[in-house]
């Protein structure tokens, strides 16, 4: 799965999302299970940025390709009901998205474009940002306003690699803010939990 819309080459968080980094007030939120969740306030909105931090014992070849199996990832992306590869360019991909978060919340809809860069230090980079108009919206879907985010794979000795999850989002419509503020840990944590068992298992 490769993600997003023409923001320039980048290594690292610095020129990615100006946006989050800008906030840089992260808190630690969870550590659980060798995964840390980290949250920011950002300027603006009412919903926080959340960054997932946990070291996956496989290489970044393994956890690049669960990441590119589009269809096949939505079994360890948090509340995904369906995922499908829309277009795919090189080392852009434009993807499509499903979820199905709780009552009494509709169901929500995204579209990603990921951009994929490679550093000089063998670290990965996939650059997710929403293009919310690439498609019309769907009946019984609120599509999601807005994404910036990035998944960062940092190689760490032989067979280990450190990933990073982070995202800022708009979802849309009205949520409810317990649930916005279960999702903004829920949906790190649960994702890494499952990508990294997956990887793991290869």
């Amino acid at each position: 799965m490769r993600l997003l819309h023409q923001l320039a080459l980048v290594c690292g968080f610095t020129a990615v999302l100006p946006t989050i980094v800008h906030a840089d007030d992260w808190k630690l939120e969870k550590e659980e299970a060798g995964i840390s969740i980290y949250l920011s306030p950002v300027a603006g909105s009412k919903y926080k940025a959340y960054r997932g931090v946990t070291t996956v014992k496989a290489d970044i070849a393994t956890i690049r390709a669960l990441q590119e199996d589009v269809s096949g990832s939505c079994a360890w992306i948090f509340e995904c009901k369906e995922q499908k590869l829309l277009k795919q360019e090189g080392d852009q991909a434009w993807t499509h998205t499903y979820f199905t978060p709780p009552w009494p919340v509709t169901a929500r809809d995204s579209i990603l474009h990921i951009t994929t860069t490679q550093g000089s230090d063998g670290s990965l980079t996939r650059t997710l940002e929403g293009v919310a108009d690439y498609l019309p919206e769907e009946n019984g879907y609120v599509r999601v306003a807005k994404v910036e985010g990035l998944w960062k794979l940092t190689p760490k000795g032989p067979g280990q690699t450190e990933v990073t999850y982070q995202v800022q989002t708009e979802p849309g419509g009205s949520v409810p803010s317990w649930l916005a503020n279960s999702f903004v840990v829920d949906a790190p944590f649960n994702t890494l939990k499952g990508l990294r068992e997956r990887a793991e298992k290869k």
